[in-house]
């Protein structure tokens, strides 16, 4: 019914929005916390906020084994650990904007892996991606060719947030999403605590987690579990491709939320690579007006 998706794309911008001024929670959360201990903090806290959604959305049949669901949550947070610390350590380096943007690349970048797979690649996804590293140059190369080290992290982050992204696609169709989320954001957790216990081990106390509490419950309750919930929920009366699209404006919420709350400034070479760097974005998630050829290999699926 269209009032049934009006509503659901409204909930979608709300969550674009959360996740958007999450990096504002990201950045503040590091007055007290490493990169590591505040992500550690964040994802556990993640996982623990889910556990209750599991007495409402059941499993289907097969698909909460615990062996599949042990072996799929160590593969994927595993790497969401890899995109998540390069995401959390560019941040010190980095606004929040440029890390929202860069980190949004991941929506070209997935296109583009899936076509060294086999897979067919229209027109449009290429066009987004040629806007796409248009923009990038423009937020992040200055006039001696030289990144800034915290967007080449951010950028490399991205890399991982593609191939998160490839791996749910490839576990989704087996196993339970709401459990596999809960034991990816453990994973996730349990190894950015052995490393911030090993580099981190002067901040992360008691004293600075209690002084990192409101950014650690944004990030974690909020940008996770909220966020998770009405996804779930909105993505069941809109298209995937409108949903993309939609929550790929986490990215200018970003760059608001660091105009806002962080006092940040982008100069006008930097709003016009951002400018770009949406358009492509959204380019590529654009649907295809011509019938789809066969693809060769695996299908992937964004969940």
């Amino acid at each position: 019914m269209p009032g049934n998706r009006l509503k659901a794309n409204l909930i979608l911008l709300l969550v674009a929005a959360i996740w958007g001024l999450a990096f504002v929670a990201q950045r503040v959360g590091m007055d007290h916390l490493g990169p590591f201990g505040f992500n550690a903090a964040r994802f556990a806290l993640g996982a623990v906020s889910l556990l209750p959604l599991t007495l409402v959305f059941r499993a289907r049949a097969g698909q909460a084994r615990p062996c599949g669901l042990l072996r799929g949550g160590l593969l994927a947070g595993s790497v969401l650990f890899c995109g998540a610390s390069l995401q959390q350590v560019g941040l010190q380096f980095t606004t929040a904007g440029n890390a929202g943007f860069i980190t949004g690349l991941y929506i070209v970048l997935v296109p583009l892996a899936a076509w060294l797979m086999g897979q067919a690649v229209s027109r449009g996804i290429w066009a987004g991606c040629v806007l796409a590293l248009g923009g990038l140059y423009l937020l992040s190369i200055n006039e001696a060719m030289q990144i800034n080290r915290g967007d080449l992290l951010e950028l490399v982050g991205a890399a991982f947030w593609a191939a998160h992204v490839l791996v749910i696609g490839r576990l989704a169709p087996n196993l339970d999403g709401l459990r596999l989320s809960i034991v990816q954001f453990g994973v996730c957790a349990l190894l950015c605590l052995v490393c911030a216990l090993l580099f981190e081990a002067d901040s992360f106390n008691i004293h600075n987690l209690m002084l990192a509490w409101e950014p650690i419950a944004y990030a974690g309750l909020l940008s996770v579990g909220v966020a998770y919930t009405l996804q779930v929920y909105a993505q069941r009366h809109t298209p995937a491709a409108h949903a993309a699209i939609i929550m790929s404006l986490e990215a200018v919420f970003a760059v608001l939320g660091g105009w806002l709350l962080l006092q940040e400034t982008l100069s006008l070479r930097s709003l016009l690579g951002c400018a770009l760097m949406l358009a492509g974005m959204l380019l590529a998630q654009l649907p295809s007006r011509r019938p789809a050829p066969e693809r060769a290999g695996h299908r992937t699926q964004e969940t």
